[in-house]
């Protein structure tokens, strides 16, 4: 949804007319996934995708249908190879999509959505009615999924990046999480490190020690703590501040040996061995390189495995772990 919350808002606003395209069960060669949005107008207009471009002149039609109508509909496209480049599905495969008129239960959605409030929105295909809980988040995983008539999509706030250490590999990092989506905080007790001019693209730039930082910011599941000050002074206040949290991510710069010695340091202070062993460190995939940007890379895949459930192995090495 949030994908296409911009244009909502907008329309919305301005009164027009809005069906709402979900992907709701997908096999085989599918572009997109679960809960992939597109939104169009009665007069016209289109925002988002479900299928990269290959079926969204034939889902925008139906889509007015479902206007005129004003009946939800589950469509289907797509069966196999020989016959799926007709329907659009150039790499075989198969799609539902369910399409609806926008309603009460999504206005206030999109108004939750807007001010970064979780939420689970509950669709049951079979009737079409739509329910929402508030400011609840399942543990696990955050993706849309299908159980039976049933599609839960839950919202999480947006994922929230907080890199504690404005080091050089920081700014790469930075730029790649924007890119990713993610709100980015960075912290520093040194002033001259924090500066815009080195973090453009931050949304939040905080000159503070750790401990302080994260006194002032909402830390959950949807939050994710890189550490990279390489600095007892630095890295154990930050470490304290969130191994009692429910952060979706902790990792820290540094060795095995470096980890260690702030490990005992931790423990000495009464920390579990649970909690220490949702630290990742060293952090980050090993991708045979130690250049800041591919440091950053190996940081933010890690993230990505652990935010979305991911193994991290080639795509290859997987596709023969699930065939085997």
């Amino acid at each position: 949804m949030r994908e296409v919350l911009g244009e909502l808002g907008e329309w919305t606003k301005a009164g027009e007319d809005i069906a709402l395209a979900t992907v709701v069960e997908t096999w085989g060669s599918s572009p997109r996934p679960l809960g992939s949005k597109m939104v169009v107008t009665r007069s016209g207009k289109m925002a988002g995708s479900v299928s990269n471009g290959c079926i969204e002149g034939a889902v925008f039609d139906e889509a007015q249908k479902v206007l005129k109508s004003r009946q939800p509909k589950l469509a289907a496209f797509g069966v196999a190879d020989d016959v799926a480049f007709e329907v659009g599905l150039a790499c075989g495969g198969h799609i539902e999509v369910y399409i609806e008129p926008l309603g009460p239960v999504h206005e206030k959605l999109i108004a939750m959505l807007q001010r970064d409030e979780p939420a689970t929105l509950r669709t049951n295909l079979a009737t079409g009615e739509a329910d929402m809980v508030e400011g609840w988040t399942p543990s696990g995983s955050e993706l849309a999924r299908r159980e039976g008539d049933m599609f839960i999509e839950p919202f999480r706030r947006p994922a929230h990046l907080i890199i504690v250490g404005a080091i050089h590999i920081a700014i790469p990092l930075h730029r790649l999480a924007k890119l990713m989506g993610y709100r980015v905080t960075v912290v520093d007790a040194r002033a001259k490190f924090v500066t815009k001019e080195r973090f453009p693209e931050a949304d939040e730039l905080i000159v503070a020690w750790p401990d302080e930082a994260m006194a002032r910011l909402a830390i959950d599941n949807s939050t994710y703590v890189v550490i990279l000050t390489h600095d007892p002074k630095f890295d154990l206040p930050a470490l304290r501040s969130v191994l009692t949290k429910d952060a979706g991510y902790i990792g820290a710069i540094g060795s095995r040996k470096t980890n260690e010695n702030r490990f005992d340091a931790l423990r000495s202070e009464g920390f579990t061995e649970e909690q220490l062993s949702r630290v990742h460190g060293p952090i980050g995939f090993d991708l045979g390189s130690r250049g800041a940007e591919e440091t950053a890379l190996g940081i933010l895949a890690e993230i990505t495995a652990t935010r979305f459930g991911g193994t991290g192995a080639s795509m290859r090495d997987a596709r023969k772990t699930s065939i085997a």
